[in-house]
């Protein structure tokens, strides 16, 4: 594994697996790209695990996450940091937030609206502003009912790194979001703020299904005054021939599963290279060749179409 770890401050980078399922090729995609951009740039690492969705986080999931990535040929320079461990960056958020007076509590679950990352193609209805309460400055005395943010009107613009600028209404889209949930936790959107800021992330490099949510991170952002905002890489999916995002209707593509059967992590990386603009066709290469080689602007903007044949080509090359 390269030794070649940020030590100075500056800009910083997160990776954040979430012990809610295994890895497979569409996430490694985005790890390695990420972590490819941060060694190139100088970029620090802190390796934060998102474990705050505790009905589906999975026992062992997060040890295995860590050992495939380091198997790739990852490393970091902090961490791994558990959002688990410590609730009291984001009660003290919320607290700031409910004494300016923009959450509140709400017994509308929209469908018990899940505090996950958002998943593609879950769509989420608008809550409306009628169902809000009287405005008002609160305490945040109660944490095990649902609080939302008050979403102000109006667009959103920012300026993605790799998918160019952005405009996006959330106060149309989404309306009030859920920032704590009745689990006693915070949810998706408030944490990944929190953490993003306590943590010194200046760079966010992560899948473009993520965009919308961006736009209110950003109102979160600006609202609990944290600062210069972040800078943002959304990056294309791997989708299945169907188009949709990678996932288990596609077949088996976990890391673990092409590890156990003999698959090398070079072979991994080799195809991870042809999805991400370093070769034309797929390559055995380590991660620190991929790293040497990469070149965001050389990047498709397209999604990748993961099929059969990337199959047989990892289990070509099994031991």
């Amino acid at each position: 594994m390269p030794d070649d770890r940020a030590t100075e401050p500056g800009d910083c980078t997160r990776l954040a697996p979430s012990p809610t399922g295994a890895l497979h090729l569409g996430n490694a995609r985005t790890f390695v790209v990420n972590w490819a951009l941060a060694r190139r740039e100088g970029w620090r690492i802190v390796l934060r695990i998102e474990d705050l969705d505790g009905p589906r986080v999975k026992p062992g999931a997060e040890g295995e996450a860590l050992d495939l990535l380091a198997w790739l040929g990852l490393d970091w320079d902090e961490g791994p940091v558990r959002q688990s461990d410590d609730l009291d960056p984001y009660r003290a958020a919320m607290e700031r937030l409910a004494g300016r007076g923009v959450v509140y509590p709400s017994a509308h679950t929209r469908g018990d609206l899940a505090a996950s990352a958002p998943q593609e193609g879950v769509s989420e209805s608008r809550f409306p502003p009628e169902l809000r309460p009287d405005l008002c400055a609160r305490v945040f005395g109660d944490p095990r009912v649902n609080w939302r943010f008050v979403t102000p009107g109006g667009m959103v613009r920012f300026d993605d790194a790799f998918a160019g600028a952005q405009s996006w209404t959330p106060a149309e889209t989404v309306g009030d979001f859920v920032v704590w949930t009745r689990r006693g936790e915070p949810a998706y959107q408030l944490a990944v703020v929190v953490d993003d800021a306590r943590q010194g992330v200046t760079q966010i490099v992560r899948g473009d299904d993520l965009l919308d949510s961006t736009a209110r991170q950003i109102l979160l952002w600006r609202e609990l005054g944290l600062g210069e905002l972040p800078e943002y890489t959304h990056l294309p999916l791997v989708r299945g021939a169907d188009g949709r995002r990678l996932a288990k209707r596609h077949g088996d593509t976990r890391l673990a599963t092409y590890r156990g059967g003999g698959v090398p992590a070079e072979a991994v990386v080799g195809l991870l290279a042809s999805w991400s603009g370093i070769v034309p066709r797929p390559e055995p290469m380590s991660a620190a060749e991929f790293r040497e080689r990469f070149d965001l602007r050389r990047m498709s903007h397209e999604s990748v179409t993961y099929g059969e044949e990337d199959d047989r080509w990892l289990r070509s090359h099994a031991r």
